[in-house]
């Protein structure tokens, strides 16, 4: 019998375009295709791109062309494949380009340019499909697109309005990734709190019995399976609030993601974000009254067009006021598309920076002070890779890539994916340092 075709496959960009790819990669399987560990030994390369920023857009051209060179034969899909020729006027070899969330579109090229095999072993694809993430943690995509204008983003145009997933294949796709041994579900959208509003909240079914698709419910079903499961771009809407029961009742992780983006009522106007930035200092502080241990993270951006030193400032005395956990920063950067760039008051590349820098400067006086407060505490460790003495692994209070680390100092036995208890003992801006009590008893 002839060898099944082989495809390579490049996945750049945020964990959306990664849930994006292990759909892509899950067909290829089942459809008979062989996944190639490298371009010279593939019968053609797909490369899954980012378009949202400058640098992400070089880093996938950069990768376009990587696979040209070493390879020939190269299909193009992600966001910068919607950003109109610039793909085509950079590498004009590519076999073919789409656009984000493109998955027949992208199969498609595939089989013009690769046909598929003749008797294709469907039985080679396991229920979860094929996952770019180690076996014990997954990126769980509940919808695609996003209803918001923020005049900073360009996502509606790349990927377009809101389209949740209906939730009985939410769950049926959550429970085959835990009967496969994941432990953590990352739950990821570009708005988890609207998840359902297009669906105008339909009722779905899950193990025979019914279940609206809407955030609140669908978090509480998730808590249900017991494992972690983290909450990611959450906005501030006030029906946000009743996932934070189920945080401090130890359902779901006492973790939430919630990108502010800033503190000034009137930056926010011009980002066209929801909420002032009191309102978010208020549900900071009633989050925290429900569940104390919830660890809050978010992003920002310094040096929006028009920003003044006061404004700034105003957004500094939040971070001092909500005593974020963790914090992510960027300078503004004018995206092509983007509203904001037709916005007046527009500052120089080191007024951006500086403030940036001093943004991240405080924030990590901040984490630093949030995280010596567990100095002695005794924490739920799960493992994700193994170091020399010792093992690395994240508390519930670390989103993988993004958050700090547990450094744990002793344990040569354990592997990825073990969970573990251990004492803390020391700490700095972003990770912990701990070892395992005597006598502890670790769990696979």
């Amino acid at each position: 019998m002839a060898a099944a075709p082989k495809v390579g496959f490049v996945s750049l960009g945020c964990p959306k375009a990664l849930v994006d790819s292990e759909g892509i990669l899950t067909r290829l399987r089942a459809e008979g295709y062989a996944i190639s560990p490298s371009y010279d030994r593939a019968d053609l390369v797909v490369v899954n791109t980012c378009g949202f920023i400058e640098s992400a857009m070089q880093e996938s051209l950069d990768a376009i062309g990587e696979a040209l060179e070493e390879n020939g034969r190269v299909i193009v899909t992600g966001c910068l494949g919607a950003k109109g020729d610039v793909v085509r006027r950079t590498h004009p070899k590519v076999l073919a380009v789409t656009g984000p969330h493109a998955l027949e579109e992208v199969m498609t090229a595939v089989h013009e340019h690769l046909p598929k095999p003749h008797d294709p072993f469907t039985d080679l694809v396991p229920p979860q499909g094929i996952k770019l993430t180690p076996r014990h943690y997954a990126y769980l995509k509940i919808s695609e697109g996003c209803n918001h204008r923020c005049t900073f983003c360009i996502i509606p145009s790349l990927r377009g309005d809101l389209v949740s997933r209906p939730i009985g294949e939410v769950m049926r796709e959550a429970e085959n990734l835990v009967k496969a041994g994941v432990k953590e579900l990352l739950v990821v959208s570009q708005d988890t709190s609207a998840y359902g509003v297009d669906l105008k909240y339909r009722t779905g079914f899950w193990g025979g019995r019914p279940l609206k698709a809407r955030m609140a419910d669908l978090t509480a079903a998730l808590g249900e399976l017991g494992v972690w499961v983290r909450l990611h771009y959450v906005y501030p809407y006030p029906h946000v609030d009743e996932v934070i029961p189920l945080m401090a009742e130890g359902k779901v992780l006492p973790y939430i993601d919630v990108p502010f983006q800033h503190a000034s009522p009137r930056i926010l106007k011009l980002m066209k974000r929801p909420a002032s930035g009191e309102d978010n200092l208020a549900r900071i502080r009633a989050w925290r009254t429900i569940c104390p241990d919830v660890t809050i993270r978010s992003t920002f951006i310094a040096g929006f067009p028009g920003e003044t030193e006061d404004e700034f400032r105003e957004l500094l005395d939040f971070l001092e006021a909500a005593e974020l956990d963790r914090v992510g920063c960027f300078a503004y950067s004018p995206v092509q598309g983007a509203k904001a760039n037709e916005l007046p008051g527009a500052l120089s590349n080191e007024v951006r920076e500086e403030r940036r820098e001093r943004l991240m400067h405080l924030q990590e006086k901040i984490s630093a002070r949030r995280l010596k407060r567990k100095l002695g505490k005794t924490i739920k460790v799960l493992v994700d890779e193994l170091k020399a003495g010792g093992a690395v692994g994240r508390s519930a209070a670390d989103a993988p890539e993004i958050d700090g680390v547990v450094h744990i100092e002793d344990g040569p036995k354990l592997k990825p994916g073990d969970w573990t208890q251990v004492k803390v003992t020391r700490s700095d801006a972003h990770d912990l340092w701990a070892s395992e009590p005597a006598g502890h008893r670790r769990a696979a």
